[in-house]
């Protein structure tokens, strides 16, 4: 990509996006989403952006100003915001939902064993014995247990025992549904670049962004550094779920609980020649 015309904040910026871009249009160029379609979803999202985060005097921007901002002809823009403005609100995918009953089978004493682990659960709970009913009701009264049930057979997120239904190993890790893992690649991947952008622009307090690189290794080494992540990272995340399920049940009903977190774990390994952006 040509940095010509931009200026040294500019430039660096330009490198940091082709860097990040370029796993994206991978993934795009894949499934068939070509530039045209991509150019006009930028176009919609720069008008988005400058509509809902450039406003003066808490009063929306103008059509000139946004292009102004963004470069964007008016027409384009004028014809984009009436679009936006007719749109209904975005389905909620079920992934945010199988999630928060995973998080609450995986955390909640009522069910777990006791060794902390997610216990088996009856279809339909019996006096005081938990079961797979309750707890989807917990979530969610407007979905069926049977519908979340089968669906997860589906995905081999559990399975039957006799009268029993049992969470498998693999729940804990994102199923091979594209269109729950394109949930959370948006969502996921949102909020990292949305951390990393409240910090270069000193939006508010610097907020985590870490991470841990090493080059020139061996495979075996590699492998063994992603078993520790993979444990540790797990650990972390398990623990987190636990107080984080406690202090949601305490809070949702307060008027300021008008807050909301996410803490990723990631992992990456590729070798080094094929791996470019390690020299940049």
């Amino acid at each position: 990509m040509s940095q010509n015309g931009y200026n040294k904040t500019q430039a660096a910026l330009v490198k940091a996006v082709n860097m990040l871009c370029k796993p994206l249009i991978r993934l795009l160029i894949e499934k068939g989403i070509t530039f045209p379609q991509f150019r006009e979803l930028m176009k919609e999202l720069y008008v988005e952006v400058a509509d809902e985060q450039f406003s003066l005097d808490d009063k929306k921007p103008s059509d000139s100003r946004i292009f102004v901002l963004t470069g964007i002809h008016r027409k384009d823009i004028k014809r984009i915001r009436q679009q936006n403005e007719t749109q209904s609100q975005p389905i909620i995918s079920s992934a945010s939902l199988s999630g928060e009953i995973i998080a609450r089978w995986s955390s909640m004493a009522e069910y777990l064993d006791n060794k902390g682990k997610p216990s088996q659960l009856l279809k339909s709970g019996k006096g005081k014995e938990a079961g797979f009913d309750q707890l989807v009701s917990s979530v969610n009264k407007d979905v069926r247990p049977r519908v979340i049930l089968e669906e997860w057979l589906r995905l081999n997120i559990v399975r039957l025992k006799d009268d029993y239904v049992v969470l498998n190993k693999s729940a804990f890790v994102t199923n091979k549904e594209f269109k729950e893992m394109a949930y959370y690649l948006g969502h996921n991947v949102h909020d990292h670049i949305a951390s990393c952008v409240n910090n270069i622009l000193e939006e508010d307090e610097p907020m985590l962004e870490r991470s841990v690189y090493y080059a020139s290794l061996t495979e075996t080494s590699v492998n063994k550094l992603k078993a520790i992540a993979s444990k540790k990272g797990d650990d972390l995340l398990q623990h987190l779920n636990k107080q984080a399920i406690k202090l949601y049940d305490a809070d949702k009903h307060k008027d300021d609980a008008t807050h909301r977190m996410r803490l990723g774990v990631y992992w990456y390994q590729a070798q080094l020649e094929q791996d470019k952006e390690s020299d940049q």
